[in-house]
């Protein structure tokens, strides 16, 4: 599985901008709420699930959209399922390690 990601330093951490390869550019709507996952954001390259998962791990502010990637984080115990929301069925979760 590939996941399409952007690492950003920010603030003195590790933010990770994470989605399903196949959601990159794709433009997410439902009612008033309207989710560009747009490859400035999450496209600076892709990766696989080994590096996802590290990538996961040693991150501390992450923003993922998908169903593989929001699953993984949930086997990882990374994210939480409470915290998960879904836009037209698309899962998104946020997560911020303190």
């Amino acid at each position: 599985m590939q996941f399409s990601v952007k690492v950003t330093d920010y603030q003195k951490n590790i933010m990770l901008n994470i989605c399903d390869v196949d959601l990159l550019g794709k433009n997410i709507v439902q009612d008033e709420l309207n989710m560009n996952i747009s490859k400035s954001y999450y496209g600076q390259k892709l990766v696989e699930t080994e590096e996802a998962s590290i990538l996961l791990k040693k991150s501390s502010i992450i923003n993922m959209v998908g169903k593989e990637i929001v699953s993984l984080s949930v086997k990882l115990g990374v994210g939480s399922e409470t915290g998960i929301k879904t836009i037209s069925n698309i899962p998104f979760l946020i997560v911020f390690k303190m």
